[in-house]
This record gives structure tokens, C-alpha cells and sequence, in this order.
């Protein structure tokens, strides 16, 4: 296999058969030495992340593709810490999408003068653009389209996945007495039609999931969710 890119939490690599392969790492982002799945920089090492993010990852895919919902997952080795995936092409250079059921985080900092702490959202979904020099900038779908990103078609498959994705794994968290407060996940185009699927990681760093009012950190969440 052939090392492609070195990225803050994976390393990507091409496989002889076409397909990638995805190295979970244990480096964490964050900023003096503290946990933060929001920062644009790798902060510390925790033990057994890479593994635990790769499981959870791998629970929750195995679920969509039970579904028939497509994401670009074929397998995972958690032992190794490697997810086998299909190629993708990233929208631009990248975009990450967040659905939001309750006002918190970079939604609450914005919004502040309409919306309280906590406030219920209906799965609110918003689009930034992957650009750590400009702290990762919201943009609108007439955005998108206007710069050549995606077409507003590809916008609204992508804002349907998310909200479906979004359900499943709200709905898995609430079995556990959960509850998901956002999720950030990430879409490419697939196979020869560019179909938008699902790609990257669904684990306790892309997402704030909170139990009796309490955050759950990453690392706990996989553990209450997979044991």
C-alpha cells in the first residue's frame, strides 16, 4: 500500500485493488494538552483513541449499510486500527456538515441573540467549508453551487443523507439513555456516477452526546455505546 496523506487523527493509503485504506491514529485534537474534537490542530495522544474511534465508526456503518444507506465503508479491522473504504472525491477541499438538535457550541456563539443554551433544534444542518487558516466558515448551498463546489442537486441529496444519518445514530444513542446534541460528518463523490455518499468516521469525537444533562467524552461514549 501507498501512503497518500498523513492527516491529524488518520493516515490515508491506496490499496493495489483500487479501494483505501484508513490508519486510525491515537493523536487527538485540542489545544494545551486538552481534549477538544472541535480544533483544527492535534493536541495530545490518548491510548487506545484510534481503536476506540474505528469501533464506534464501525458500529454505526454496519447499521447504514443494514439500511441500505450508501457511505463509501467495505470493512474494518479495529485490532489494526484500519477501515477499509471506496475511493471518494471531496466536494472542493473538503466540507463538513453538522446537524444540530440542541443550541450549543459555534451555533449558540452565532445565534446567541435568538437562541438560548440548550435550545431544542429540529435537525438543524449547516455547511462549513474545511479551511483551518479561516476557522472553517459557513457557507449556504446558492454559495456552494455559485463556486463550483456542488450543484444545489447535490446539496439537497447531501442535506437528505445527513438528516437520515443523523436520526439513525440519535436513535441508537437514545436506546443507551443518550442524548445527541450535533454531529459533524462528511459526503464525497463515489463510483462512476459521483454518487453522494457518506465517508470519513462516525465516532465520539464528531459529535456531543450528553446523558443526564452531562457530556459524555469520546472515549466513554464508545465504551457505553459498543459494550
Amino acid at each position: 500500500m501507498k501512503l497518500i496523506y498523513q492527516g491529524k487523527t488518520k493516515d490515508v493509503y491506496s490499496l493495489a485493488d483500487g479501494n483505501i485504506l484508513l490508519k486510525f491514529k491515537d493523536d487527538v485534537t485540542g489545544e494545551d494538552g486538552v481534549f477538544d474534537p472541535g480544533a483544527n490542530q492535534v493536541g495530545l495522544q490518548i491510548e487506545g483513541a484510534g481503536q476506540a474511534g474505528l469501533r464506534l465508526t464501525k458500529y454505526f456503518f454496519e447499521i447504514l449499510r443494514d439500511k441500505g444507506i450508501p457511505t463509501h465503508y467495505i470493512d474494518a479491522n479495529v485490532e489494526n486500527a484500519e477501515m477499509i473504504v471506496k475511493p471518494a472525491t471531496m466536494f472542493g477541499n473538503g466540507l463538513e456538515v453538522i446537524c444540530r438538535y440542541r443550541a450549543v457550541g459555534s451555533f449558540l456563539r452565532r445565534y446567541g441573540m435568538y437562541a438560548k443554551e440548550g435550545q431544542s433544534l429540529d435537525g438543524f444542518v449547516e455547511v462549513t467549508l474545511k479551511d483551518d487558516e479561516r476557522n472553517d466558515p459557513p457557507i449556504s448551498a446558492d454559495g456552494l453551487d455559485m463556486l463550483g463546489i456542488l450543484t444545489l442537486k447535490e446539496y439537497e441529496e447531501m442535506k437528505q443523507l445527513t438528516l437520515t444519518v443523523s436520526e439513525v445514530v440519535k436513535i441508537e444513542l437514545a436506546k443507551k439513555g443518550i442524548e445527541l446534541y450535533d454531529i459533524k460528518l462528511e459526503f464525497g463523490r463515489i463510483g462512476e456516477k459521483g454518487e453522494v455518499m457518506l465517508i470519513d468516521e462516525i465516532s465520539g469525537g464528531n459529535m456531543r452526546a450528553y446523558k443526564d444533562g452531562v457530556y459524555i467524552e469520546p472515549l466513554e461514549l464508545e465504551k457505553l455505546i459498543v459494550s
